[in-house]
């Protein structure tokens, strides 16, 4: 299971002949934008993710958050841990980080990097959570294994239930008359830590908000995603609404989880 999934994951690579014409990093993330996120889920805890984590977690407990971001699934449990332990590739999420780990008398301990490259340097916590990252995986198994191993009590997943990057095929095709793909899924990855042994649960709810507030902000992101000139934002709007892609509806997120055998 686990080579399909690294084999549809690599049908998502952009074809070299449109990422030439790209101005920015089409796949590249708003550390600005991910705070958005992690202020909203301070403010308004809530979801089986956080609830997840919470009822293994002891109280002054270490919580590993791998692909931490800005802390928006680790930051809201403030108040339970003892220990923060964040690995991200990104200086600047992890300057966000912690700046709200400050504010919020959280002890932390940081790790750059990607995992599980830097596994060996990463202490053991008591959970594990590692949120909207998976989908950029290809050797899934190995990620999931030492995340395992790195979880005395349980691992925490979350996910949205198709390539966060879905929601452009119709402009895909639309602009480069190319068809994307529709794999992987969630449940590709329940099947993956299934083939490795772990008793999977799983909850599914729609995200807490849509991803767009405006088709202005569907089109930026449309552009740097499609390696589109900016400029041409107003035809990614006309053609969103033409293709009944305005407003986008709200995704499904899955939370996924499996006690640990230590």
């Amino acid at each position: 299971m686990d080579e399909r999934w690294r084999a549809d994951l690599a049908l998502w690579a952009i074809p070299e002949e449109i990422a030439a014409k790209a101005r920015t990093d089409p796949w590249g993330h708003s550390p600005a934008r991910f705070a958005e996120r992690t202020e909203r889920a301070l403010t308004e805890r809530e979801g089986p993710t956080l609830d997840r984590v919470a009822e293994a977690l002891p109280p002054g407990g270490v919580l590993l958050d791998v692909g931490a971001g800005t802390g928006a699934a680790s930051l809201p449990l403030a108040g339970r841990l003892g220990e923060l332990v964040a690995v991200d590739t990104s200086p600047g999420m992890l300057a966000e980080l912690e700046a709200r780990a400050a504010s919020l008398g959280v002890r932390l301990r940081v790790v750059t990097g990607r995992w599980p490259d830097v596994a060996p340097q990463t202490p053991v916590a008591d959970v594990a959570v590692c949120a909207h990252v998976v989908y950029n995986v290809p050797d899934l198994a190995a990620f999931l294994t030492e995340l395992t191993g790195h979880a005395r009590l349980r691992v925490v997943l979350e996910l949205t239930e198709r390539h966060p990057m879905t929601w452009l095929n119709p402009l895909w095709a639309h602009f480069h008359g190319i068809v994307r793909p529709d794999r992987p899924t969630a449940h590709d990855v329940v099947a993956v830590a299934e083939g490795l042994g772990h008793r999977v649960r799983h909850e599914a709810r729609l995200a807490p908000l849509s991803r767009f507030a405006t088709p202005q902000g569907l089109a930026e992101s449309a552009c740097r995603r499609l390696c589109l000139d900016p400029e041409r934002a107003d035809e990614v709007v006309a053609a969103a609404i033409q293709l009944d892609m305005w407003p986008l509806p709200r995704e499904r997120w899955f939370t996924l989880w499996w006690d640990t055998a230590s």
